[in-house]
């Protein structure tokens, strides 16, 4: 692939080990507002810590990953920041954040970010990914009333469903009822995901194009067909 500039709005560090990054965060998560992460894709032969030993370093101090983009044909990069205080969380950074709390790696600044999910129930909302996500009994019974509403859901592919279906889990309580009824009447009439977000604002923390498990999705099929060449985003290094 052609080289692509690298950002310079944050400064951009590569770790060999996961001990170099923890020591990072142990120096700079309280400070720093963000930081790059490069990552060695292993048909370079860099040693380099991997994303999802950096995920869970990251979740140790109270930070998430984000924004991903390739390099070249050696380096990949992801943006670190602090969670926000209502950023939303995925069902697999709870289930990380458990085997962490069990084997000793949580830091003060994770447990907090962890604690302030619980009080304000985002925790409890965690989004399950793709593969994993259902329809929930309170929206499938507001698809039974409207058929129109449930026959045009079952056309939509694997990306726009799960965008639907996330737009409902990530609901607050009192915002759920409201947001169900709107997602169904745009599904009678036929509108799809990217139609909702010209009528409402979209929310943060919603899963975004960029996010690696997404590429890492999209290009396994692409790597079936292109068996030789590895990127960014076959690599199978490349999970969130």
């Amino acid at each position: 692939m052609s080289s692509k500039p690298i950002p310079t709005d944050f400064p951009v560090y590569a770790f060999p080990t996961t001990k170099e990054l923890e020591e990072f965060f142990e120096r700079e998560h309280k400070t720093a507002p963000a930081f790059y992460l490069k990552f060695a894709k292993k048909s370079s032969g860099i040693p380099s810590v991997t994303a999802a030993e950096a995920v869970e370093t990251a979740l140790c101090f109270g930070w998430i990953d984000g924004w991903v983009r390739g390099i070249d044909d050696t380096w990949w990069l992801v943006r670190y920041t602090p969670r926000r205080a209502k950023s939303i969380w995925s069902q697999k950074n709870v289930n990380t954040v458990a085997k962490l709390i069990e084997t000793g790696r949580m830091r003060p600044a994770g447990l907090a970010a962890v604690e302030a999910a619980k009080a304000d129930g985002r925790w409890d909302r965690a989004y399950a990914g793709p593969s994993t996500i259902a329809i929930p009994d309170d929206f499938a019974a507001a698809l039974k009333e409207v058929p129109d509403a449930s026959t045009f859901l079952e056309t939509l592919n694997k990306s726009d469903r799960y965008a639907v279906l996330w737009r409902v889990q990530t609901a607050t309580p009192t915002a759920r009822p409201g947001k169900i009824e709107t997602l169904v009447q745009m599904l009678a009439e036929k509108k799809k995901p990217t139609t909702f977000t010209k009528s409402t604002k979209k929310r943060k923390g919603e899963p975004k194009d960029g996010k690696i498990e997404e590429i890492e999705k999209r290009d396994v099929k692409k790597a079936a067909t292109k068996p030789r060449r590895r990127g960014l985003r076959s690599d199978p290094d490349f999970n969130q």
